[in-house]
Protein backbone atom coordinates (compact mmCIF):
# COMPACT_ATOMS: atom_id res chain seq x y z
CA UNK A 1 0.00 0.00 0.00
CA UNK A 2 1.40 3.39 -1.03
CA UNK A 3 0.88 5.89 1.76
CA UNK A 4 0.69 9.56 0.75
CA UNK A 5 2.72 12.12 2.65
CA UNK A 6 0.23 14.24 4.52
CA UNK A 7 1.07 17.01 6.97
CA UNK A 8 -1.98 17.68 9.12
CA UNK A 9 -3.18 21.14 10.02
CA UNK A 10 -5.20 22.09 13.07
CA UNK A 11 -7.38 25.11 13.77
CA UNK A 12 -5.11 27.95 14.88
CA UNK A 13 -6.27 27.89 18.50
CA UNK A 14 -5.73 24.15 18.81
CA UNK A 15 -2.36 24.30 17.09
CA UNK A 16 -1.20 26.94 19.59
CA UNK A 17 -2.28 24.71 22.50
CA UNK A 18 -0.49 21.77 20.92
CA UNK A 19 2.74 23.72 20.45
CA UNK A 20 2.47 24.96 24.03
CA UNK A 21 2.04 21.37 25.28
CA UNK A 22 5.08 20.19 23.31
CA UNK A 23 7.15 23.14 24.52
CA UNK A 24 6.39 22.29 28.14
CA UNK A 25 7.33 18.66 27.50
CA UNK A 26 10.65 19.67 25.95
CA UNK A 27 11.74 21.22 29.22
CA UNK A 28 10.80 18.04 31.12
CA UNK A 29 12.54 14.67 31.31
CA UNK A 30 9.98 13.27 28.83
CA UNK A 31 11.55 15.22 25.94
CA UNK A 32 14.72 16.56 27.55
CA UNK A 33 16.81 13.80 25.94
CA UNK A 34 15.68 14.73 22.41
CA UNK A 35 17.75 17.93 22.29
CA UNK A 36 20.89 16.06 23.32
CA UNK A 37 20.25 13.36 20.71
CA UNK A 38 19.81 15.97 18.01
CA UNK A 39 23.04 17.66 19.01
CA UNK A 40 25.02 14.41 18.68
CA UNK A 41 23.15 13.17 15.59
CA UNK A 42 22.00 16.18 13.54
CA UNK A 43 20.34 14.02 10.88
CA UNK A 44 18.15 12.21 13.40
CA UNK A 45 14.39 12.80 13.34
CA UNK A 46 12.36 12.22 16.50
CA UNK A 47 8.60 11.70 16.39
CA UNK A 48 6.07 11.28 19.14
CA UNK A 49 3.52 8.76 17.86
CA UNK A 50 0.31 6.96 18.81
CA UNK A 51 -1.86 7.50 21.86
CA UNK A 52 0.15 10.35 23.36
CA UNK A 53 -0.41 12.49 20.24
CA UNK A 54 -4.10 11.63 20.27
CA UNK A 55 -4.40 12.60 23.94
CA UNK A 56 -2.50 15.86 23.47
CA UNK A 57 -4.91 16.79 20.66
CA UNK A 58 -7.79 15.91 23.02
CA UNK A 59 -6.20 18.14 25.66
CA UNK A 60 -5.80 15.22 28.09
CA UNK A 61 -3.12 16.23 30.57
CA UNK A 62 -2.49 13.02 32.53
CA UNK A 63 -0.51 11.13 29.87
CA UNK A 64 1.69 8.28 31.09
CA UNK A 65 2.51 6.32 27.92
CA UNK A 66 4.86 8.00 25.45
CA UNK A 67 5.96 6.22 22.26
CA UNK A 68 8.73 7.62 20.07
CA UNK A 69 10.05 6.72 16.64
CA UNK A 70 13.61 7.81 15.79
CA UNK A 71 14.68 7.94 12.11
CA UNK A 72 18.09 8.53 10.59
CA UNK A 73 20.20 6.81 13.28
CA UNK A 74 21.32 3.18 13.54
CA UNK A 75 20.00 0.92 16.25
CA UNK A 76 23.48 0.53 17.74
CA UNK A 77 24.04 4.30 17.97
CA UNK A 78 20.56 4.84 19.40
CA UNK A 79 21.10 2.21 22.09
CA UNK A 80 24.49 3.64 23.07
CA UNK A 81 22.98 7.12 23.37
CA UNK A 82 20.05 5.89 25.46
CA UNK A 83 22.37 3.96 27.79
CA UNK A 84 24.36 7.15 28.41
CA UNK A 85 21.14 9.05 29.10
CA UNK A 86 19.34 6.72 31.51
CA UNK A 87 18.12 3.18 32.10
CA UNK A 88 17.49 1.05 28.99
CA UNK A 89 15.93 -2.33 28.32
CA UNK A 90 15.86 -3.93 24.88
CA UNK A 91 12.47 -5.50 24.17
CA UNK A 92 12.41 -8.96 22.65
CA UNK A 93 14.72 -10.49 20.10
CA UNK A 94 14.09 -7.85 17.47
CA UNK A 95 16.72 -5.16 17.64
CA UNK A 96 15.12 -1.74 17.57
CA UNK A 97 12.58 -1.32 20.42
CA UNK A 98 13.65 0.01 23.82
CA UNK A 99 12.11 0.77 27.19
CA UNK A 100 13.89 3.95 28.27
CA UNK A 101 13.85 5.84 31.54
CA UNK A 102 15.81 9.11 31.20
CA UNK A 103 17.67 10.53 34.16
CA UNK A 104 15.35 12.70 36.30
CA UNK A 105 12.17 11.03 35.05
CA UNK A 106 9.87 10.65 38.10
CA UNK A 107 9.87 7.12 39.55
CA UNK A 108 6.09 6.78 39.22
CA UNK A 109 6.32 7.55 35.49
CA UNK A 110 6.12 4.73 32.97
CA UNK A 111 9.36 4.22 30.96
CA UNK A 112 9.26 5.69 27.47
CA UNK A 113 9.06 3.46 24.39
CA UNK A 114 11.69 4.37 21.82
CA UNK A 115 11.94 2.52 18.50
CA UNK A 116 13.36 2.64 15.02
CA UNK A 117 10.78 2.82 12.21
CA UNK A 118 9.43 -0.64 11.47
CA UNK A 119 7.09 -2.57 9.25
CA UNK A 120 5.17 -5.68 10.29
CA UNK A 121 3.70 -8.67 8.49
CA UNK A 122 1.22 -10.95 10.25
CA UNK A 123 2.63 -14.50 10.35
CA UNK A 124 -0.42 -16.07 12.05
CA UNK A 125 -3.86 -14.53 11.38
CA UNK A 126 -5.37 -12.91 14.45
CA UNK A 127 -2.37 -13.11 16.79
CA UNK A 128 -0.53 -10.01 17.94
CA UNK A 129 2.32 -12.31 19.02
CA UNK A 130 2.93 -13.60 15.50
CA UNK A 131 4.20 -10.60 13.53
CA UNK A 132 7.34 -10.62 11.43
CA UNK A 133 8.99 -7.29 12.25
CA UNK A 134 11.50 -5.48 10.08
CA UNK A 135 13.35 -2.39 11.36
CA UNK A 136 14.81 0.21 9.02
CA UNK A 137 16.28 3.51 10.20
CA UNK A 138 15.49 5.05 6.81
CA UNK A 139 11.93 3.78 6.49
CA UNK A 140 9.58 6.69 5.88
CA UNK A 141 7.28 7.43 8.78
CA UNK A 142 4.11 6.90 6.78
CA UNK A 143 5.05 3.23 6.34
CA UNK A 144 5.60 2.92 10.09
CA UNK A 145 2.18 4.44 10.78
CA UNK A 146 0.58 2.03 8.31
CA UNK A 147 1.06 -0.91 10.73
CA UNK A 148 -1.04 0.76 13.47
CA UNK A 149 -4.61 -0.17 14.32
CA UNK A 150 -6.84 2.92 14.25
CA UNK A 151 -6.51 6.26 12.51
CA UNK A 152 -6.65 8.14 15.82
CA UNK A 153 -3.48 6.28 16.86
CA UNK A 154 -1.69 6.67 13.52
CA UNK A 155 -0.63 10.30 13.90
CA UNK A 156 2.98 11.40 14.36
CA UNK A 157 4.27 14.66 15.77
CA UNK A 158 7.85 15.72 15.12
CA UNK A 159 9.37 16.91 18.41
CA UNK A 160 13.02 17.75 17.69
CA UNK A 161 13.83 21.06 16.02
CA UNK A 162 10.70 21.21 13.90
CA UNK A 163 6.96 21.21 14.55
CA UNK A 164 5.25 18.98 12.04
CA UNK A 165 2.25 16.64 12.33
CA UNK A 166 2.07 13.72 9.92
CA UNK A 167 -1.43 12.31 9.50
CA UNK A 168 -1.72 10.10 6.39
CA UNK A 169 -5.03 8.50 7.42
CA UNK A 170 -7.01 11.57 8.58
CA UNK A 171 -6.76 10.68 12.26
CA UNK A 172 -7.01 14.31 13.32
CA UNK A 173 -10.33 14.59 11.50
CA UNK A 174 -11.58 11.38 13.16
CA UNK A 175 -10.61 12.74 16.57
CA UNK A 176 -12.63 15.87 15.85
CA UNK A 177 -15.60 13.72 14.79
CA UNK A 178 -15.10 11.29 17.72
CA UNK A 179 -14.90 8.46 15.23
CA UNK A 180 -13.05 5.12 15.49
CA UNK A 181 -11.91 3.88 12.08
CA UNK A 182 -9.20 1.41 11.13
CA UNK A 183 -6.03 2.26 9.23
CA UNK A 184 -6.78 0.98 5.73
CA UNK A 185 -9.43 -1.76 5.46
CA UNK A 186 -11.07 -2.78 8.73
CA UNK A 187 -11.06 -6.45 7.65
CA UNK A 188 -7.27 -6.38 7.18
CA UNK A 189 -6.44 -4.55 10.42
CA UNK A 190 -8.72 -6.53 12.71
CA UNK A 191 -7.85 -9.89 11.14
CA UNK A 192 -4.16 -9.22 11.87
CA UNK A 193 -4.89 -9.14 15.60
CA UNK A 194 -8.31 -10.16 16.90
CA UNK A 195 -7.79 -8.37 20.22
CA UNK A 196 -8.09 -5.11 18.26
CA UNK A 197 -11.82 -5.91 18.24
CA UNK A 198 -11.93 -5.35 21.99
CA UNK A 199 -9.51 -2.45 21.74
CA UNK A 200 -11.99 -0.61 19.52
CA UNK A 201 -14.67 -1.08 22.17
CA UNK A 202 -12.30 0.05 24.91
CA UNK A 203 -11.41 3.25 23.03
CA UNK A 204 -15.11 3.95 22.46
CA UNK A 205 -15.69 3.68 26.23
CA UNK A 206 -12.52 5.48 27.28
CA UNK A 207 -12.84 8.43 24.89
CA UNK A 208 -16.62 8.50 24.44
CA UNK A 209 -16.17 7.92 20.69
CA UNK A 210 -18.35 6.03 18.21
CA UNK A 211 -17.17 2.97 16.30
CA UNK A 212 -17.60 3.47 12.55
CA UNK A 213 -20.33 1.27 10.95
CA UNK A 214 -17.86 -0.56 8.68
CA UNK A 215 -15.70 -1.41 11.73
CA UNK A 216 -18.74 -2.69 13.66
CA UNK A 217 -19.65 -4.91 10.72
CA UNK A 218 -16.20 -6.54 10.70
CA UNK A 219 -16.19 -6.89 14.51
CA UNK A 220 -19.42 -8.90 14.38
CA UNK A 221 -17.93 -11.09 11.66
CA UNK A 222 -14.59 -11.74 13.41
CA UNK A 223 -15.77 -11.92 17.04
CA UNK A 224 -16.05 -15.77 17.07
CA UNK A 225 -12.32 -15.98 16.28
CA UNK A 226 -11.52 -14.59 19.75
CA UNK A 227 -11.92 -18.18 20.99
CA UNK A 228 -9.56 -19.72 18.41
CA UNK A 229 -6.54 -21.74 19.47
CA UNK A 230 -3.19 -22.02 17.66
CA UNK A 231 -3.12 -25.12 15.44
CA UNK A 232 0.55 -25.08 14.51
CA UNK A 233 3.58 -22.94 15.39
CA UNK A 234 5.23 -20.72 12.79
CA UNK A 235 8.76 -19.37 12.56
CA UNK A 236 7.88 -15.86 13.70
CA UNK A 237 5.25 -16.78 16.28
CA UNK A 238 5.70 -16.94 20.06
CA UNK A 239 2.59 -19.09 20.27
CA UNK A 240 2.61 -22.85 20.77
CA UNK A 241 0.00 -25.24 19.39
CA UNK A 242 -2.99 -25.21 21.72
CA UNK A 243 -2.37 -21.65 22.96
CA UNK A 244 -5.12 -19.08 22.59
CA UNK A 245 -4.63 -17.05 19.41
CA UNK A 246 -5.94 -14.09 21.44
CA UNK A 247 -4.32 -14.37 24.89
CA UNK A 248 -6.82 -14.30 27.74
CA UNK A 249 -4.78 -11.71 29.66
CA UNK A 250 -5.03 -9.28 26.71
CA UNK A 251 -8.77 -9.93 26.39
CA UNK A 252 -9.09 -9.39 30.15
CA UNK A 253 -7.20 -6.10 30.01
CA UNK A 254 -9.35 -4.67 27.23
CA UNK A 255 -12.58 -5.98 28.81
CA UNK A 256 -11.79 -4.51 32.24
CA UNK A 257 -10.60 -1.17 30.88
CA UNK A 258 -13.79 -0.76 28.85
CA UNK A 259 -15.96 -1.50 31.89
CA UNK A 260 -13.88 0.77 34.10
CA UNK A 261 -14.13 3.79 31.81
CA UNK A 262 -17.83 3.44 30.93
CA UNK A 263 -19.55 0.25 32.07
CA UNK A 264 -22.91 1.18 30.53
CA UNK A 265 -21.49 1.78 27.06
CA UNK A 266 -19.31 -1.33 27.45
CA UNK A 267 -22.37 -3.50 28.18
CA UNK A 268 -24.25 -2.00 25.25
CA UNK A 269 -21.37 -2.60 22.81
CA UNK A 270 -20.50 -6.09 24.07
CA UNK A 271 -24.15 -7.03 23.65
CA UNK A 272 -24.69 -5.27 20.33
CA UNK A 273 -21.51 -6.63 18.71
CA UNK A 274 -22.01 -10.22 19.87
CA UNK A 275 -19.04 -10.20 22.26
CA UNK A 276 -20.97 -11.45 25.29
CA UNK A 277 -22.10 -14.41 23.20
CA UNK A 278 -18.47 -15.33 22.51
CA UNK A 279 -16.78 -14.50 25.84
CA UNK A 280 -19.46 -15.03 28.50
CA UNK A 281 -22.59 -16.54 26.93
CA UNK A 282 -24.05 -17.34 30.38
CA UNK A 283 -24.85 -13.67 30.89
CA UNK A 284 -27.31 -13.60 27.99
CA UNK A 285 -29.54 -16.16 29.72
CA UNK A 286 -30.68 -13.28 31.98
CA UNK A 287 -32.56 -11.86 29.00
CA UNK A 288 -36.22 -12.91 29.01
CA UNK A 289 -35.71 -14.69 32.34
CA UNK A 290 -38.97 -13.76 34.13
CA UNK A 291 -39.24 -12.53 37.72
CA UNK A 292 -42.28 -12.51 40.05
CA UNK A 293 -44.21 -9.36 39.16
CA UNK A 294 -45.19 -8.79 42.76
CA UNK A 295 -41.56 -8.00 43.58
CA UNK A 296 -40.06 -7.07 40.19
CA UNK A 297 -42.28 -4.90 38.03
CA UNK A 298 -39.13 -3.47 36.42
CA UNK A 299 -38.92 -6.53 34.14
CA UNK A 300 -36.75 -9.59 33.54
CA UNK A 301 -33.41 -10.35 35.21
CA UNK A 302 -31.44 -8.53 32.50
CA UNK A 303 -33.54 -5.36 32.88
CA UNK A 304 -33.12 -5.48 36.67
CA UNK A 305 -29.34 -5.85 36.29
CA UNK A 306 -29.00 -2.97 33.82
CA UNK A 307 -31.10 -0.75 36.10
CA UNK A 308 -28.82 -1.55 39.03
CA UNK A 309 -25.78 -0.66 36.92
CA UNK A 310 -27.39 2.62 35.84
CA UNK A 311 -28.07 3.48 39.48
CA UNK A 312 -24.36 3.05 40.19
CA UNK A 313 -23.87 6.40 38.45
CA UNK A 314 -26.67 8.17 40.32
CA UNK A 315 -25.97 11.03 42.72
CA UNK A 316 -27.86 9.17 45.47
CA UNK A 317 -25.54 6.19 45.16
CA UNK A 318 -22.39 8.32 45.02
CA UNK A 319 -23.45 10.01 48.25
CA UNK A 320 -24.21 6.63 49.85
CA UNK A 321 -20.91 5.17 48.60
CA UNK A 322 -18.95 8.00 50.22
CA UNK A 323 -20.84 7.36 53.47
CA UNK A 324 -19.88 3.67 53.41
CA UNK A 325 -16.22 4.42 52.63
CA UNK A 326 -16.05 6.81 55.55
CA UNK A 327 -17.80 4.37 57.89
CA UNK A 328 -15.53 1.44 57.05
CA UNK A 329 -12.25 3.35 57.03
CA UNK A 330 -11.20 1.31 60.04
CA UNK A 331 -7.56 0.90 59.10
CA UNK A 332 -7.09 4.41 57.72
CA UNK A 333 -5.46 3.03 54.60
CA UNK A 334 -4.27 5.38 51.90
CA UNK A 335 -5.44 3.55 48.79
CA UNK A 336 -3.23 3.50 45.71
CA UNK A 337 -4.80 4.24 42.33
CA UNK A 338 -4.66 0.49 41.56
CA UNK A 339 -6.77 -0.25 44.67
CA UNK A 340 -9.36 2.32 43.65
CA UNK A 341 -9.57 0.85 40.15
CA UNK A 342 -9.86 -2.68 41.55
CA UNK A 343 -12.59 -1.69 44.03
CA UNK A 344 -14.68 -0.01 41.35
CA UNK A 345 -14.28 -2.86 38.85
CA UNK A 346 -15.14 -5.51 41.42
CA UNK A 347 -18.33 -3.67 42.30
CA UNK A 348 -19.30 -3.24 38.63
CA UNK A 349 -18.72 -6.93 37.90
CA UNK A 350 -20.51 -8.02 41.07
CA UNK A 351 -23.57 -6.00 40.02
CA UNK A 352 -23.36 -7.39 36.48
CA UNK A 353 -23.17 -10.99 37.73
CA UNK A 354 -25.13 -10.88 41.00
CA UNK A 355 -28.22 -12.56 39.51
CA UNK A 356 -26.50 -14.72 36.90
CA UNK A 357 -27.61 -17.75 38.94
CA UNK A 358 -31.31 -17.00 38.40
CA UNK A 359 -31.78 -18.50 34.89
CA UNK A 360 -30.38 -21.96 35.78
CA UNK A 361 -32.40 -22.09 39.03
CA UNK A 362 -35.66 -20.74 37.60
CA UNK A 363 -38.80 -22.52 38.84
CA UNK A 364 -42.28 -21.56 37.68
CA UNK A 365 -45.80 -22.54 38.84
CA UNK A 366 -46.59 -23.95 35.41
CA UNK A 367 -43.45 -26.06 34.97
CA UNK A 368 -42.49 -26.89 38.57
CA UNK A 369 -45.81 -26.49 40.42
CA UNK A 370 -44.34 -23.83 42.74
CA UNK A 371 -46.48 -21.15 44.38
CA UNK A 372 -44.73 -18.44 42.35
CA UNK A 373 -41.60 -17.89 40.28
CA UNK A 374 -38.65 -18.90 42.45
CA UNK A 375 -34.85 -18.97 42.19
CA UNK A 376 -33.83 -21.23 45.07
CA UNK A 377 -30.09 -21.19 45.80
CA UNK A 378 -29.43 -18.76 42.95
CA UNK A 379 -26.84 -16.94 45.05
CA UNK A 380 -24.61 -20.01 45.40
CA UNK A 381 -25.19 -21.12 41.81
CA UNK A 382 -24.39 -17.60 40.64
CA UNK A 383 -21.18 -17.52 42.70
CA UNK A 384 -19.96 -20.66 40.94
CA UNK A 385 -20.81 -19.26 37.51
CA UNK A 386 -19.17 -15.91 38.32
CA UNK A 387 -16.01 -17.70 39.46
CA UNK A 388 -15.95 -19.74 36.24
CA UNK A 389 -16.37 -16.65 34.04
CA UNK A 390 -13.69 -14.66 35.87
CA UNK A 391 -11.19 -17.52 35.67
CA UNK A 392 -11.95 -18.39 32.04
CA UNK A 393 -11.27 -14.79 31.03
CA UNK A 394 -8.23 -14.47 33.35
CA UNK A 395 -9.70 -11.29 34.87
CA UNK A 396 -7.12 -11.33 37.66
CA UNK A 397 -4.18 -11.22 35.21
CA UNK A 398 -3.94 -7.61 33.94
CA UNK A 399 -1.56 -5.27 35.74
CA UNK A 400 -3.32 -2.31 37.42
CA UNK A 401 -6.78 -3.42 36.20
CA UNK A 402 -6.81 -7.04 37.42
CA UNK A 403 -9.53 -8.00 39.89
CA UNK A 404 -9.79 -10.69 42.57
CA UNK A 405 -11.98 -13.51 41.21
CA UNK A 406 -12.65 -14.78 44.74
CA UNK A 407 -14.01 -11.36 45.72
CA UNK A 408 -16.48 -11.43 42.81
CA UNK A 409 -17.60 -14.93 43.72
CA UNK A 410 -17.99 -13.96 47.40
CA UNK A 411 -20.01 -10.84 46.60
CA UNK A 412 -22.39 -12.82 44.39
CA UNK A 413 -22.71 -15.56 47.04
CA UNK A 414 -23.44 -13.05 49.83
CA UNK A 415 -25.60 -10.53 47.96
CA UNK A 416 -28.74 -11.98 49.62
CA UNK A 417 -27.29 -11.51 53.13
CA UNK A 418 -29.93 -8.97 54.15
CA UNK A 419 -32.77 -11.02 52.66
CA UNK A 420 -31.81 -14.20 54.51
CA UNK A 421 -31.86 -12.45 57.89
CA UNK A 422 -32.48 -9.01 59.37
CA UNK A 423 -29.23 -7.16 60.26
CA UNK A 424 -30.36 -7.05 63.91
CA UNK A 425 -29.94 -10.82 64.17
CA UNK A 426 -26.57 -11.01 62.42
CA UNK A 427 -23.89 -12.38 64.72
CA UNK A 428 -21.29 -9.78 65.80
CA UNK A 429 -18.59 -12.20 64.64
CA UNK A 430 -20.07 -12.12 61.14
CA UNK A 431 -20.13 -8.33 61.09
CA UNK A 432 -16.52 -8.26 62.31
CA UNK A 433 -15.41 -10.77 59.66
CA UNK A 434 -17.21 -9.10 56.75
CA UNK A 435 -16.88 -5.40 57.59
CA UNK A 436 -13.95 -4.91 59.97
CA UNK A 437 -11.18 -6.83 58.24
CA UNK A 438 -9.34 -6.93 54.93
CA UNK A 439 -10.37 -10.53 54.35
CA UNK A 440 -13.62 -9.73 52.53
CA UNK A 441 -14.74 -6.74 50.39
CA UNK A 442 -17.45 -5.73 52.88
CA UNK A 443 -17.65 -2.16 51.59
CA UNK A 444 -18.68 -3.46 48.16
CA UNK A 445 -21.17 -5.91 49.68
CA UNK A 446 -23.07 -3.02 51.31
CA UNK A 447 -22.98 -1.08 48.04
CA UNK A 448 -24.12 -4.12 46.04
CA UNK A 449 -27.06 -4.59 48.44
CA UNK A 450 -28.03 -0.92 48.01
CA UNK A 451 -27.87 -1.16 44.20
CA UNK A 452 -29.79 -4.46 44.12
CA UNK A 453 -32.56 -2.94 46.26
CA UNK A 454 -32.60 0.28 44.21
CA UNK A 455 -33.32 -1.75 41.05
CA UNK A 456 -36.16 -3.73 42.66
CA UNK A 457 -39.54 -2.13 41.86
CA UNK A 458 -42.43 -3.88 43.59
CA UNK A 459 -46.14 -3.49 42.88
CA UNK A 460 -46.19 -0.95 45.70
CA UNK A 461 -43.28 1.00 44.21
CA UNK A 462 -39.49 0.98 44.77
CA UNK A 463 -38.15 -0.79 47.83
CA UNK A 464 -36.70 1.42 50.52
CA UNK A 465 -33.23 0.86 51.96
CA UNK A 466 -34.42 0.00 55.47
CA UNK A 467 -32.33 -3.19 55.69
CA UNK A 468 -29.18 -1.47 54.46
CA UNK A 469 -29.61 1.30 56.98
CA UNK A 470 -30.18 -1.26 59.74
CA UNK A 471 -26.89 -2.92 58.80
CA UNK A 472 -25.09 0.42 58.88
CA UNK A 473 -26.59 1.07 62.31
CA UNK A 474 -25.19 -2.26 63.57
CA UNK A 475 -21.76 -1.45 62.14
CA UNK A 476 -21.78 2.02 63.71
CA UNK A 477 -22.64 0.51 67.08
CA UNK A 478 -19.74 -1.92 66.86
CA UNK A 479 -17.47 0.83 65.63
CA UNK A 480 -17.66 2.41 69.09
CA UNK A 481 -15.40 -0.40 70.28
CA UNK A 482 -12.66 0.61 67.83
CA UNK A 483 -9.32 1.48 69.39
CA UNK A 484 -6.21 3.13 68.01
CA UNK A 485 -3.18 0.92 67.54
CA UNK A 486 0.04 2.00 65.81
CA UNK A 487 -1.67 4.85 63.95
CA UNK A 488 -4.45 2.46 62.86
CA UNK A 489 -8.03 2.09 64.05
CA UNK A 490 -8.97 -1.52 64.74
CA UNK A 491 -11.39 -3.52 66.82
CA UNK A 492 -9.94 -4.57 70.20
CA UNK A 493 -7.98 -7.82 70.32
CA UNK A 494 -9.53 -11.03 71.65
CA UNK A 495 -9.65 -11.01 75.46
CA UNK A 496 -8.35 -14.60 75.63
CA UNK A 497 -6.23 -16.64 73.25
CA UNK A 498 -6.92 -20.29 72.50
CA UNK A 499 -4.02 -21.32 74.75
CA UNK A 500 -5.40 -19.27 77.62
CA UNK A 501 -8.83 -20.88 77.21
CA UNK A 502 -7.32 -24.38 77.22
CA UNK A 503 -5.24 -23.57 80.30
CA UNK A 504 -8.18 -22.05 82.22
CA UNK A 505 -10.53 -24.93 81.41
CA UNK A 506 -7.87 -27.67 81.34
CA UNK A 507 -8.99 -28.76 77.88
CA UNK A 508 -7.05 -30.21 74.95
CA UNK A 509 -6.98 -28.62 71.45
CA UNK A 510 -10.15 -29.23 69.45
CA UNK A 511 -13.25 -27.80 67.81
CA UNK A 512 -14.70 -26.92 71.23
CA UNK A 513 -11.97 -24.32 71.86
CA UNK A 514 -12.90 -22.49 68.67
CA UNK A 515 -16.58 -22.47 69.61
CA UNK A 516 -15.82 -21.09 73.07
CA UNK A 517 -13.55 -18.44 71.55
CA UNK A 518 -16.30 -17.42 69.09
CA UNK A 519 -18.92 -17.18 71.86
CA UNK A 520 -16.56 -15.06 73.96
CA UNK A 521 -15.82 -12.79 71.00
CA UNK A 522 -19.54 -12.37 70.36
CA UNK A 523 -20.12 -11.21 73.95
CA UNK A 524 -17.08 -8.91 73.73
CA UNK A 525 -18.30 -7.27 70.50
CA UNK A 526 -21.74 -6.74 72.03
CA UNK A 527 -20.01 -4.87 74.85
CA UNK A 528 -21.23 -7.35 77.45
CA UNK A 529 -17.71 -8.52 78.43
CA UNK A 530 -15.05 -5.85 78.68
CA UNK A 531 -11.95 -7.33 80.35
CA UNK A 532 -9.98 -10.51 80.93
CA UNK A 533 -11.45 -11.14 84.38
CA UNK A 534 -15.00 -11.07 83.01
CA UNK A 535 -13.90 -13.27 80.11
CA UNK A 536 -12.49 -15.96 82.40
CA UNK A 537 -15.64 -15.91 84.51
CA UNK A 538 -17.80 -16.30 81.39
CA UNK A 539 -15.95 -19.29 79.92
CA UNK A 540 -15.88 -21.12 83.27
CA UNK A 541 -19.68 -21.10 83.26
Amino acid sequence: MVVPRKVATLPRGKEKKLIKSISSLKSSAVLGWVKRLKKQYPLAEVYLVGGAVRDIILNISDIKDYDFVVRGISGKSLQEFLERSGWVELLGKNFGVYKFRPHNLPKDFEPLDVALPRSEISATPGSYRAFKVKFNKDLNLEQDLLRRDFTINAIALRVDDKFKMIDPFNGVDDIAKKNIRCVGKAQDRLAEDYTRILRAVRFACQLNFKIAPEVKKVIKKLAPYLNDRVKSATRHSKNKPGDWVSPREVIAKEFLKAFYFDHLQAIQLYDQLGLFKILMPEILNMKKCPQPKKYHTEGDVWTHTILALKNLESNKFKKFSAQVDKLLEIRNKKLEIGDLIKNRLELILAVLLHDIGKPPTLQTPRKDKTDRIRFNNHDNTGAELASKICKNLALSAPEKFGIDCENISWLVRKHMLLVHGHPDVLRPNTIEKYFFSDRYPGHNLIKLAWLDISATITQNGPLDHELVQALIKRIKKMRRLVVKKKSQQVLPEHLLTGDEIMQALKLKPGVQIGKIKDKLREKQLKGEIKNKKQALKFIKK
